[in-house]
Formats: C-alpha cells, sequence, structure tokens
C-alpha cells in the first residue's frame, strides 16, 4: 500500500463490493472501486449558477508545438479514429433497432449524422469538455418508439436545464444507470441474429467485436478488431479478392490505432 495512504473502514468492517482508501496526509477519501458510492442525501442547495469558465479556454495549433507534429498527429489520428467508429457503430446499432437502414443495411443520410456528430466534438473540446458524441444509450428511447428526434431534442433540453439543479442531478448516484444500461445492451443483443455464424470470416470478427467493447469499454476498439480479424482470417482463407482495398486501408489505421502508445514511446 502506498505511504501515506490508510484502509478506509466502514464501521469496523467493509461492506461487501465496498472499499477505498483515506489519504492520511489531506484526509481525502478515495474510491478504489470505481463506483460513486454516493449516499443520495437532500441537498443544501437547488439552483446552482453553472460554470463556463473553460469556454473557449483552448489553443487549436498549441499541441503541435508543446509535443511535436508527430506525438500531436498521432493523438489527433486516435481521437478522429475513436470519434467516428463511435458514432458509425451507434448509428449503425440504433437505425436497425429503429428500422431506419435501407435494403442494403445502410443508415440513410448518414453524411449528415456524421457531420453534426462531428461539428458537436469539435464544440465540446471548444467548450472545454469532452469530445461529444453519439451514445448507444439512445437505442433505449428507440426501443419505446422514438422515430422522428423530438426524443433527442428533450433529452438536450432537459440536460441543459439540469446545468441550473446540478445539486439536484448529483442527488442521484450513476449506478441508478445500470437497469437502463442492461436494457440498451439487450435490445443490441437482439440484432446478432441477422450475423452469419457459418462463415468463420464473419462470425468470429463478429464475435471479438461484441465481446470486446463492454470489456474495454471502448465501441472502437470493438469494430477495429473486427476489422483487423477480418482481413486477417481472409487472407488466411487466401480469399483477398473479398478484401476492399479501402478495408485494407482502414485494418491498416486501426493497427496504428492499437499501437498508439508504443508508437508514442518509440518517437518520445
Amino acid at each position: 500500500m502506498p505511504k501515506g495512504v490508510v484502509e478506509f473502514v466502514w464501521g469496523g468492517k467493509i461492506p461487501e463490493g465496498y472499499r477505498g482508501f483515506i489519504d492520511a496526509t489531506t484526509g481525502n477519501y478515495i474510491n478504489g472501486s470505481g463506483w460513486g458510492l454516493n449516499v443520495p442525501k437532500v441537498p443544501t442547495e437547488v439552483i446552482a449558477t453553472p460554470d463556463f469558465s473553460l469556454l473557449g479556454q483552448f489553443n487549436l495549433l498549441g499541441s503541435f508545438s508543446a509535443i511535436g507534429i508527430v506525438s500531436a498527429s498521432l493523438l489527433v489520428f486516435s481521437l478522429l479514429l475513436a470519434d467516428f467508429f463511435d458514432t458509425m457503430g451507434t448509428m449503425t446499432a440504433v437505425g436497425h433497432e429503429a428500422g431506419l437502414i435501407d435494403k442494403d443495411g445502410n443508415v440513410p443520410n448518414a453524411q449528415r449524422i456524421l457531420l453534426v456528430d462531428s461539428i458537436a466534438a469539435a464544440a465540446g473540446g471548444a467548450a472545454g469538455v469532452s469530445s461529444n458524441t453519439s451514445y448507444i444509450e439512445s437505442a433505449a428511447g428507440v426501443g419505446e418508439g422514438a422515430r422522428t428526434g423530438l426524443a433527442s431534442v428533450v433529452t438536450g433540453v432537459l440536460f441543459l436545464l439540469s446545468t441550473l439543479i446540478a445539486p439536484v442531478v448529483k442527488v442521484i448516484p450513476y449506478e441508478a444507470a445500470a437497469p437502463a444500461l442492461i436494457i440498451v445492451g439487450f435490445l443490441m443483443m437482439t440484432q446478432i441474429k441477422g450475423i452469419d455464424w457459418d462463415d468463420l470470416g464473419i462470425a468470429i470478427p463478429a464475435f471479438l467485436t461484441i465481446i470486446l467493447m463492454p470489456f474495454t469499454y471502448n465501441i472502437s476498439v470493438g469494430i477495429g478488431a473486427g476489422f483487423v480479424s477480418y482481413v486477417v482470417i481472409r487472407y488466411l482463407q487466401g480469399r483477398r479478392k473479398d478484401v476492399h482495398p479501402l478495408l485494407l486501408l482502414t485494418a491498416g489505421l486501426f493497427m496504428i490505432y492499437f499501437l498508439n502508445n508504443p508508437i508514442n514511446a518509440w518517437v518520445a
């Protein structure tokens, strides 16, 4: 155990699943389990003034001078790849759940969706927050009948209003979202019936995609594993003609994405 940190014991006994630490130097509680563990209680205030101090506090080209062109380019590439395929995965899954795909299995007006998502990602960076992107949790609303986009507008308005009542929102532990995420996972798994499980070149990449998304908590990692494994299996099967050059390029880009940390270490 690190120096200056003592084990946190609640009432002389550590409850099952609840373990953390108290820094003996600062007295601050350090959560060791990753859960919020906040006990809901009535807030002392209901309205709070939003803090917009980070709005616009960014330097568009500052990273290139700070860490170099190569490292900054790799970081931009990683964010671009992750955001793009997060959006593609969400768009495809929600589109299938909503029954909005065409006869070829494509989502209509995909370019518009990607454009809006790209603008939102850039706006998030300019606002000093995490990169904004579409969320697969939208499948829960679609499963209840949302089709026109009005549900998303209502959600956005409610999020905007929540900035004013942050103390009330903070009362709700984020573990409360677990039941909704279980429903989302169920709705997503209903789509696997369309996978050709007799074709190893399809089944194995699909399997890797499905299991790596929750295990890594990253949609892009799952999709990347699917791309790379599909190309490798098709080449091993002697079916190189099934691999489009663009697919081969994408798989290569994902390999760079997966090897980003070793490449950064090598460049440094």
